[in-house]
């Protein structure tokens, strides 16, 4: 590693710490845990994730959806900031290390496709709203009850601002005023830092917490001690639900970061070896008494910005969060609370991308049903967030099953340029001795019923037809219930003196239908390379040859599909 490249890494790990910093406190507070653990998450994890991922840049720590699924899942267990709800977070920090860490071994991190892109953004828009919600309080220095209906307590806070704290107000006031600011018209500018530095020391001047306002307070100096965590097994199941969500979602996050600074960067990213690097982090970071972190979009957007080059950067990032943990923490005792809770919300706000919705409405109906549902779920059973996420994972596979168990068929003609075509679209005329018919989509248990109803139907409407040609280009599957139908539709169509012909067969169909039996029941002699082929061996046996124009249709004498796939 040369002095460029070092230099580089200092500067991009010392850029980041300046904002990792008070944004860990922060998310802290989100979480339910006193604002100090946010700098114990900023430490182990960072360094780690970065040291045995495959991202660069990736900048990980706390981040705000990670932050308040931990405390949907630890709120019920035990009362916030309590010393059982600190050990509860921390179990499960280690839990979601260890399930990302198998994940990575094993190398399932297709895992995460169940959760689709309109179910993520449903989701996202829904947490972003919450988290900014639940930092109103806060701002204006109100109380407010933590229940099972989370806009119960919304509305609660707003019948109590009244109560406002004025002083309170301004502080978070200005603080997002301010922090707004920075980040549209000077986003060079550590907006967040200035805002924690220049409200902390006009709180220590104006003695902020003797007028009633709330303030970090005292920060225990040193590091944590190394230990495994404490695991409590009475809650263990009960954590496990919101550690496999944790785990998802964080990981989609991380990754989704990660490929996009790699489109930048061109490298490669491994996403086996970014599950074990987040992992890790959790586990280790668990062990350092830290709460679950993942990869952070804005970090790691100022870390590839700051010129970072190698994964060194995220660990003198960690040196400088030791360094602030040894010797500064006593700086951050007047840091009002009104100002994390300005950070949180501005940090959130960036989050809502309600056009995302509409895009993917537009897209695909289902899918735009399925990130709506996923929305309102998400608000609704707030703040048990993983409720939400689990309906709209949910629903997003159900309604992809619902659209594959009624694909398009379609009976096609010739259309004057030689290639066949819908009928009903290009208003076609048919053979009544020959039905063309295409099925776009797999051949499996959910749909093969729907298949087989399509060619009965086809063939009631032509009481005369002889040869049915099915066009299977866009059928990529074939399971053991279709290929069960298929035998006895085949069986029922030459019972009728009808026979069944395929072209355009895909390899792995051709070799379901091989093993099974069903190839050579069929006949080579019916399974043909494509449609042209097929439809010259069909007009041979019927003695008719004039339906092709050799000019428009040029064919060659057909050669059925023999033991070569």
């Amino acid at each position: 590693m040369d002095g460029n490249t070092v230099k580089a890494d200092v500067i991009a790990g010392i850029t980041v710490a300046l904002v990792l910093i008070p944004q860990s406190m922060a998310y802290a507070s989100l979480a339910g845990l006193p604002a100090y653990f946010g700098l114990y998450a900023a430490f182990l994890p960072v360094m780690v994730a970065a040291l045995w991922g495959s991202s660069s840049q990736l900048g990980t720590g706390p981040v705000a959806v990670v932050s308040l699924l931990t405390a949907s899942a630890v709120t019920p267990l035990a009362p916030v900031g309590s010393p059982e709800f600190v050990s509860l977070a921390i179990m499960l920090a280690f839990m979601v290390g260890v399930f990302q860490f198998m994940l990575g071994v094993f190398k399932l991190g297709v895992i995460v496709n169940f959760l689709s892109h309109p179910v993520i953004v449903g989701f996202t828009n829904a947490a972003a709203m919450v988290i900014a919600l639940s930092q109103l309080n806060k701002i204006f220095g109100v109380e407010k009850q933590r229940s099972e209906f989370f806009l119960g307590d919304i509305w609660g806070v707003m019948q109590n601002l009244g109560d406002t704290h004025i002083a309170t107000l301004i502080f978070g006031l200005v603080s997002v005023i301010g922090i707004m600011y920075a980040k549209k018209k000077c986003p060079k500018l550590p907006g967040v830092l200035i805002a924690v530095a220049g409200t902390t020391i006009v709180s220590w001047a104006i003695d902020f917490e003797s007028m009633g306002g709330a303030v970090v307070g005292t920060i225990p100096e040193g590091l944590p001690s190394l230990a495994m965590p404490a695991f409590n097994m009475d809650v263990f199941g009960t954590l496990v639900s919101s550690a496999i969500v944790i785990s998802l979602i964080g990981f989609m996050e991380a990754i989704s970061i990660a490929k996009a600074m790699a489109a930048k960067t061109k490298e490669r990213i491994d996403p086996s070896q970014e599950l074990m690097g987040q992992g890790l982090g959790n586990m280790l970071g668990a062990m350092s008494s830290a709460y679950p972190t993942s990869g952070s979009f804005s970090r790691s957007a100022v870390n590839i910005n700051a010129g970072a080059l190698t994964g060194m950067s995220s660990v003198y990032t960690g040196i400088i969060v030791l360094i602030t943990l040894l010797f500064l923490t006593p700086l951050l005792y007047h840091l009002p609370k009104a100002v994390l809770a300005a950070v949180i919300m501005t940090a959130v706000f960036g989050l809502i991308n309600f056009k995302a919705v509409k895009h993917a409405w537009h897209a695909s109906r289902h899918d735009g049903i399925a990130s709506i549902v996923t929305f309102i779920a998400t608000l609704g059973f707030a703040p048990h967030l993983d409720k939400g996420i689990e309906i709209g994972a949910g629903l997003a596979i159900l309604l992809y099953l619902y659209r594959t168990m009624s694909p398009r068929v379609a009976i096609l003609g010739r259309y004057k340029d030689g290639t066949l075509r819908d009928v009903k679209v290009n208003d076609l005329d048919t053979s009544d001795q020959i039905i063309a018919i295409r099925f776009d989509g797999s051949l499996y248990f959910a749909n093969i019923s729907y298949f087989e109803d399509a060619i009965l139907e086809a063939v009631s409407d032509k009481p005369d037809a002889e040869f049915i040609l099915v066009v299977g280009d866009a059928i990529n599957q074939l399971d053991a219930s279709g290929e069960e139908v298929l035998q006895h539709l085949n069986e029922r169509l030459k019972e009728n003196n009808i026979q069944i012909v395929f072209s355009g067969l895909k390899r792995q169909v051709l070799m379901v239908m091989r093993k099974t039996g069903l190839f050579d029941e069929i006949g080579h002699e019916n399974i043909f390379a494509n449609e042209d082929m097929a439809l010259e061996a069909i007009y041979k046996r019927l003695g008719d040859t004039s339906e092709f124009d050799s000019a428009n249709c040029p064919l060659t004498y057909p050669r059925a599909v023999q033991e070569s796939t």
